[in-house]
């Protein structure tokens, strides 16, 4: 690219240009004087090139982060003064002429090349210098290469690419909307979409075939390490004459080969994936999003403790997870994870270290009769210098255990850093009761086909039924969701009787689905591969915030911006509403 402030990028010129007039821009990286000559580090999207001066005031005034335009001839350096930690190391820039562009403040809020080791929120808050260090900027330029490839995958497959509304009505996705108020409709109000999930169906109505988008979602919940507040981006896909195995082949394909193409050196599930209903997931591993690096699984121990005198485990749950050849570590050890269970609201975490004498060793071991000691050999298949954890409760022994769990993956290095485990959990529960609001809701997507039609909905208590409903999980994080989505109206009407919805409310809300499956809506399903998740992943970062051009702090804030702000009285009076 040539243009008026330069005709070359810094990080590709090479020895090829010695001797020759070139012109560069960028950001001054370092100022160092050498006793009479200076040298000046610029740096650009594609790398440094050193600058060189013998003319002491060429660089008079010249501040850190400036950015500039400099002319100059390309020359060999010294082989002594090599830099092999950089492309252009072996040559510089003596300047003939050099042109300040934008002057930097003398002091910076930080050091750019170590900006990801300053507090978040300082990061936040000038975010267009933390972009200059290069480790976060190519965060940004990964992100851009994974959409191309996403994009290439969809179109090769024939996926049609369409752009849906933002500005839209209010729909029950699972978390809060965020609403729009309308100049033009007194008292009326559109909603941000949660998910494009009408709109693709509605797509599907219409005749296109396979659909796809990279597809702005907004969510008013609340944030964690993989998930931002506010806004995220998915692969939104959705094919119209498909049943659930289609499109878990097409998610296969779009995760097999994005993660093969840019973590070639790292462990990859091959395909098919494996397949967990969400029953034998809860049972093995007490959660629907398992790590299935960690090769710990629970065991469910209710029966054995059904007559037991031993209070705590009395008429509740109670999940074990059976660790091999630990029975010699430390005490402090044991109370360390003890402490973790208390820190996660349990009142503490019974175990017994099997001895070789096949005797127990442990806080709970007196509490037990000979009969639970043999039930637990057997059931638990124990073995000398074993241990087996005990996790009991009413309503969260599943939750419990599953932390558990995973804690013990950690503090035992069970986890393979280095592999990319992937399954699909299947077979949701359709619905589920609610206490707070005192009847069954949707567990997952509402707009889910459920298994057995409108029979299995007219004839089976409603925790029992399923769901066509299933989500790619990947090391312990929801990868994607999906469904085969209903299309009868029939079924629509009774699916959402059961959480609570009249018919009058159903066509009100729900009003373009309604009327489009009166007029020979297709079979389709489709699902939705979270980009900011697969992208935290890829890189290997703590967070999905590193992931993002411009992130919001955790708790919704964008500190760059100022976000959210007031409005003007003006501003409130135009769309109608009065702030009290």
């Amino acid at each position: 690219m040539t243009s008026k402030y330069r005709d070359h990028y810094c990080g590709k010129l090479t020895e090829k240009e010695i001797g020759t007039k070139v012109k560069v821009a960028g950001f001054v990286e370092n100022i160092r004087d050498h006793g009479g000559v200076i040298f000046v580090d610029i740096r650009d999207m594609t790398g440094v090139i050193q600058v060189v001066s013998n003319d002491d005031h060429i660089f008079d005034g010249i501040t850190r982060e400036s950015s500039i335009t400099i002319e100059g001839t390309i020359r060999k350096r010294a082989e002594e003064d090599y830099n092999s930690r950089i492309e252009t190391g072996t040559i510089e820039l003596l300047v003939d002429d050099l042109k300040v562009l934008g002057k930097a403040q003398n002091i910076l809020p930080f050091e750019v090349m170590t900006s990801k080791e300053v507090a978040e929120d300082v990061r936040l808050k000038y975010r267009y210098l933390d972009m200059r260090n290069p480790k976060v900027r190519e965060n940004i330029i990964f992100r851009t290469k994974v959409i191309d490839y996403l994009r290439k995958i969809m179109k090769e497959d024939e996926f049609l690419e369409v752009q849906t509304p933002i500005l839209t009505a209010s729909s029950p996705e699972g978390a809060r909307d965020f609403i729009v108020p309308s100049r033009k409709f007194h008292g009326k109000f559109y909603a941000l979409p949660q998910a494009p999930q009408q709109f693709k169906q509605l797509l599907m109505c219409g005749g296109i075939d396979k659909y796809f988008q990279i597809a702005p979602c907004f969510r008013d919940e609340d944030a964690r390490s993989d998930r931002v507040y506010g806004e995220f981006y998915q692969l939104d896909l959705e094919m119209a004459f498909a049943t659930e195995e289609d499109v878990l082949e097409v998610g296969e394909k779009v995760f097999y080969e994005t993660f093969k193409e840019f973590a070639p050196t790292k462990k990859l599930s091959e395909k098919p994936f494996i397949r967990l209903s969400y029953k034998e997931s809860m049972e093995r591993f007490g959660t629907d999003k398992p790590d299935l690096r960690n090769p710990l699984e629970l065991i469910d121990l209710t029966d054995v403790f059904e007559e037991t005198t031993f209070r705590p485990f009395r008429g509740v749950t109670v999940k074990g997870i059976v660790v091999e050849d630990i029975a010699s570590k430390s005490n402090s050890w044991f109370n360390e994870l003890v402490e973790y269970a208390e820190s996660i609201g349990m009142p503490g975490i019974g175990y017994f270290k099997v001895l070789e004498d096949m005797s127990f060793a442990g806080p709970i071991d007196k509490f037990l009769s000979e009969e639970e000691r043999e039930d637990l050999i057997n059931v638990a298949k124990l073995k000398p210098e074993s241990v087996i954890f005990f996790i009991a409760d009413r309503k969260n022994a599943y939750k419990y255990a599953s932390l558990i769990r995973d804690e013990l993956g950690r503090k035992l290095d069970l986890i393979d850093k280095d592999k990319f485990k992937f399954c699909i959990v299947k077979d949701f529960p359709m619905y589920e009761w609610s206490e707070e609001e005192d009847q069954y809701i949707f567990t997952h997507n509402p707009f889910s086909m459920p298994q057995g039609g409108l029979e299995a909905l007219t004839t089976k208590k409603p925790e029992d039924i399923l769901a066509y409903q299933f989500d790619f999980v990947c090391n312990g994080i929801e990868m994607a969701s999906g469904a085969v989505r209903n299309h009868d109206l029939d079924i629509m009407k009774k699916a959402f009787e059961i959480a609570g919805y009249g018919v009058e409310e159903i066509e009100k809300r729900f009003k373009a689905l309604y009327e489009a499956f009166k007029y020979g809506a297709p079979p389709h399903a489709g699902m939705a591969p979270g980009i900011d998740r697969m992208l935290m992943l890829l890189l290997d970062e703590e967070t999905i915030r590193e992931t993002i051009a411009f992130p919001m702090t955790a708790s919704g804030a964008d500190l760059m911006m100022d976000a959210p702000t007031e409005v003007t009285e003006q501003q409130l009076r135009e769309v109608h509403i009065k702030v009290r």
